[in-house]
Protein backbone atom coordinates (compact mmCIF):
# COMPACT_ATOMS: atom_id res chain seq x y z
CA UNK A 1 0.00 0.00 0.00
CA UNK A 2 1.30 3.59 -0.73
CA UNK A 3 2.20 6.03 1.92
CA UNK A 4 -0.96 7.86 3.16
CA UNK A 5 0.20 11.26 3.36
CA UNK A 6 -3.12 13.23 3.47
CA UNK A 7 -6.77 11.70 4.60
CA UNK A 8 -7.80 12.33 0.90
CA UNK A 9 -5.22 9.83 -0.04
CA UNK A 10 -7.45 7.43 1.34
CA UNK A 11 -9.53 5.17 -0.88
CA UNK A 12 -12.61 4.95 1.64
CA UNK A 13 -12.21 9.48 1.72
CA UNK A 14 -12.28 9.56 -2.23
CA UNK A 15 -15.07 6.96 -2.61
CA UNK A 16 -17.35 8.91 0.07
CA UNK A 17 -16.63 11.87 -1.63
CA UNK A 18 -17.98 10.80 -4.40
CA UNK A 19 -20.92 9.20 -2.49
CA UNK A 20 -21.32 12.71 -1.04
CA UNK A 21 -21.66 14.29 -4.66
CA UNK A 22 -24.13 11.62 -5.80
CA UNK A 23 -26.52 11.98 -2.96
CA UNK A 24 -26.45 16.06 -3.55
CA UNK A 25 -27.58 15.58 -6.73
CA UNK A 26 -30.23 13.18 -6.19
CA UNK A 27 -31.72 15.19 -3.59
CA UNK A 28 -31.88 18.29 -4.82
CA UNK A 29 -34.08 16.82 -7.76
CA UNK A 30 -37.81 16.72 -7.45
CA UNK A 31 -39.61 15.66 -4.72
CA UNK A 32 -37.12 15.10 -3.00
CA UNK A 33 -35.96 18.31 -2.83
CA UNK A 34 -38.94 19.11 -1.12
CA UNK A 35 -38.80 16.22 1.90
CA UNK A 36 -36.44 18.86 3.68
CA UNK A 37 -35.98 16.34 6.75
CA UNK A 38 -35.00 13.02 4.97
CA UNK A 39 -33.01 15.17 1.97
CA UNK A 40 -30.95 16.96 5.42
CA UNK A 41 -30.64 13.84 7.23
CA UNK A 42 -29.21 11.62 4.19
CA UNK A 43 -27.04 14.90 3.41
CA UNK A 44 -25.87 14.85 7.11
CA UNK A 45 -24.73 11.10 7.22
CA UNK A 46 -22.96 11.18 3.68
CA UNK A 47 -21.38 14.29 5.16
CA UNK A 48 -20.19 12.49 8.21
CA UNK A 49 -18.39 9.26 6.32
CA UNK A 50 -16.26 12.11 4.76
CA UNK A 51 -15.51 14.46 7.44
CA UNK A 52 -14.84 11.29 10.00
CA UNK A 53 -12.25 9.90 8.09
CA UNK A 54 -10.68 13.47 7.71
CA UNK A 55 -11.16 14.00 11.39
CA UNK A 56 -9.64 10.63 12.42
CA UNK A 57 -6.69 11.16 10.29
CA UNK A 58 -5.73 14.66 11.22
CA UNK A 59 -5.52 13.36 15.04
CA UNK A 60 -2.87 11.48 14.55
CA UNK A 61 -3.30 8.46 16.73
CA UNK A 62 -4.40 4.90 15.03
CA UNK A 63 -6.49 3.99 17.95
CA UNK A 64 -8.84 6.91 17.98
CA UNK A 65 -8.59 6.74 14.53
CA UNK A 66 -9.88 3.57 13.58
CA UNK A 67 -12.92 4.73 16.00
CA UNK A 68 -13.52 7.36 13.83
CA UNK A 69 -13.79 5.14 10.66
CA UNK A 70 -16.02 2.91 12.79
CA UNK A 71 -18.21 5.96 13.21
CA UNK A 72 -17.57 6.68 9.41
CA UNK A 73 -18.11 3.33 8.72
CA UNK A 74 -21.45 3.58 10.56
CA UNK A 75 -22.60 6.62 8.98
CA UNK A 76 -22.21 4.91 5.46
CA UNK A 77 -24.99 2.07 6.88
CA UNK A 78 -26.93 4.90 7.97
CA UNK A 79 -27.31 6.63 4.25
CA UNK A 80 -28.20 2.60 3.37
CA UNK A 81 -30.97 2.92 5.40
CA UNK A 82 -32.11 6.62 4.39
CA UNK A 83 -32.02 5.32 1.10
CA UNK A 84 -34.85 2.52 1.60
CA UNK A 85 -37.10 5.15 3.36
CA UNK A 86 -36.20 7.30 -0.18
CA UNK A 87 -37.18 4.13 -2.06
CA UNK A 88 -40.58 3.83 -0.08
CA UNK A 89 -41.43 7.32 -0.46
CA UNK A 90 -41.17 7.10 -4.01
CA UNK A 91 -38.45 10.15 -3.79
CA UNK A 92 -36.24 7.57 -6.07
CA UNK A 93 -36.63 5.06 -8.17
CA UNK A 94 -35.19 1.47 -8.37
CA UNK A 95 -32.13 2.36 -10.50
CA UNK A 96 -31.67 5.23 -8.18
CA UNK A 97 -31.73 3.38 -4.92
CA UNK A 98 -29.13 0.51 -6.99
CA UNK A 99 -26.97 2.66 -8.01
CA UNK A 100 -26.63 4.86 -4.26
CA UNK A 101 -26.87 1.70 -2.25
CA UNK A 102 -23.95 0.05 -4.36
CA UNK A 103 -21.75 3.10 -3.24
CA UNK A 104 -22.73 3.36 0.01
CA UNK A 105 -21.77 -0.17 0.50
CA UNK A 106 -18.58 0.06 -1.79
CA UNK A 107 -17.77 2.98 0.52
CA UNK A 108 -18.41 1.58 3.36
CA UNK A 109 -16.22 -1.88 2.41
CA UNK A 110 -13.41 0.13 2.17
CA UNK A 111 -13.16 1.81 5.31
CA UNK A 112 -13.93 -1.82 7.02
CA UNK A 113 -11.09 -2.90 4.80
CA UNK A 114 -8.94 0.25 5.98
CA UNK A 115 -9.56 -0.58 9.78
CA UNK A 116 -8.49 -4.32 9.01
CA UNK A 117 -5.12 -2.87 7.64
CA UNK A 118 -4.51 -0.86 10.52
CA UNK A 119 -5.36 -3.09 13.30
CA UNK A 120 -3.08 -5.64 11.74
CA UNK A 121 -0.55 -2.98 11.56
CA UNK A 122 -0.95 -2.62 15.02
CA UNK A 123 -0.78 -6.28 15.71
CA UNK A 124 1.95 -7.29 13.53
Amino acid sequence: MAKIERFEDIEGWQKARELTREIYRTTNQREFAKDFGLRDQIRRAAVSVMSNIAEGFERGGDVEFRRFLAIAKGSAGEVKAQLYVALDAGLIDQAQFNQLYHLATETGNLIGGFMRYLRKGREG
